[in-house]
């Protein structure tokens, strides 16, 4: 998987090779921002938002996020609910979110201080709520891409930030967030079980309101939305689907948004899991590209063995959509996802949308075939990359090609 780390700024100086780039030549909502300051500062409002950089670790950018009250709404930060709109529409939202930062030690999460502890309210609220900023310096015009996380806007040094209101913050979380003696993988396994979204989890867990006392840190915002992704998906791995009946037939599920052309094929044996993909020539970041370059990481039933270093983080967020839906259904399956990504995906959005893809492939009526050389004759004839090109990288393909399913002998 291509990682590619833009700030773009307005001034003409595209980083990415484009010549003009139309979804961010119009940037009306930090200009707003930023006339809105009086003098270094700000009244605004939290969506609630917040973000960790890795950079410099183990000291580290904390940042939360803000903007104009009439700016923020329920999706500014909700990405669960960002699905089939355009990407335009989600970069104008989230450029509106000022990012005030102050660096900090990531230990400090095990004994926080007064500020930290209001940047723990904010992330763990459930709902907007006003806040003051006084910021150190001018904030910066600017919108950041991340493989990731989402877009943002505007940036600019802290000073101090003060709480105009009372965060609400959901029982159950500020019950985990309380108990210093639970780890933070229960914490996030069983609030992910009571409805909690994974990008509202992967906010706490990056603000080190979670895990026993001592142990807790302040997480990088790219660590902690693969750490929620992939210690769920290991729990419903591990925990759940072995005890699931396998599924009878071999199901081929779609979903396209943000030119990202998702195929899941789910086959009848018990679990084991690979991610495919290629950036298709042409695009932003393949522009220069003659040939395609087919990426793939896997795990068999015992289990990954280390970290999916060609798909990395689009790894386990599309491994937690699939295992969350075939658990749902009392089922197992080994699953590959065949990911194409066009030239259309003009910037990184974040790995909420690999995540999301796959949700919604999975809420589609699949269509089922009898043997895997008949679904991937039928996927031959979908995707642009040439079958033979996906079976030579596949792991899954050549190893379950010579499986029997135990039906055939009856």
């Amino acid at each position: 998987m291509i990682s590619p780390e833009l700030c773009i700024k307005c001034k003409g100086k595209l980083l990415c090779g484009l010549s003009s780039c139309p979804i961010l030549e119009k940037n009306s909502s930090q200009k707003k921002i930023i006339s809105s300051l009086v003098g270094n500062d700000f009244v605004g409002a939290s969506p609630p938002g917040f973000f960790v950089s890795w950079q410099n670790y183990p000291k580290v950018a904390v940042a939360p996020l803000s903007s104009l009250p009439s700016e923020v709404n329920d999706l500014s930060d909700l990405p669960e609910k960002w699905y089939g709109l355009p990407q335009e529409k989600i970069i104008s939202f989230r450029e509106s979110l000022l990012r005030s930062y102050k660096s900090m030690p990531v230990s400090l999460a095990s004994n926080p201080n007064y500020e930290l502890l209001d940047f723990q309210e904010l992330a763990m609220s459930s709902s907007i709520f006003e806040l003051e900023v006084k910021l150190a310096e001018k904030p910066r015009a600017e919108t950041s891409f991340d493989s990731f996380s989402a877009p943002m806007g505007p940036s600019a040094k802290l000073d101090k930030i003060h709480l105009l209101e009372n965060p609400k913050i959901p029982k159950k979380i500020d019950y985990y967030s309380s108990d210093t003696a639970a780890k933070s993988n229960t914490a996030l396994i069983e609030l992910f079980k009571d409805g909690v979204p994974v990008s509202t989890l992967a906010k706490i867990l990056s603000s080190g309101a979670f895990g026993v006392k001592k142990d807790r840190k302040l997480v990088p915002t790219r660590w902690s939305i693969t750490a929620v992704d992939s210690n769920i998906s290991k729990y419903f791995i591990e925990d759940r689907l072995p005890q699931n009946t396998v599924i009878d037939s071999f199901r081929l599920y779609h979903s396209k948004y943000l030119d990202n052309d998702f195929w899941v094929l789910l086959m009848p044996f018990p679990w084991s899991f690979e991610q495919i993909e290629c950036w298709l020539p042409g695009g932003v970041w393949t522009k220069d590209a003659t040939s395609f370059n087919v990426l793939s990481d896997h795990e068999l039933n015992s289990g990954l063995k280390g970290y999916p270093q060609e798909t990395e983080g689009a790894y386990f967020a599309a491994r937690l959509a699939v295992a969350e839906y075939l658990d749902s259904r009392k089922e197992t399956a080994v699953a590959i996802i065949f990911r194409e990504i066009g030239s259309g995906y003009a910037m990184p959005l974040g790995v909420w949308q690999i995540r999301e893809n796959v949700r919604a492939a999975l809420k589609e009526k699949p269509l089922d075939f009898s043997t895997m050389d008949l679904a991937l004759e039928f996927l031959s004839k979908k995707l642009t990359v040439p079958m033979e090109q996906y079976k030579k990288k596949s792991a899954l393909i050549q190893h379950f090609k010579s499986q029997t399913r135990l039906s055939q002998w009856f």
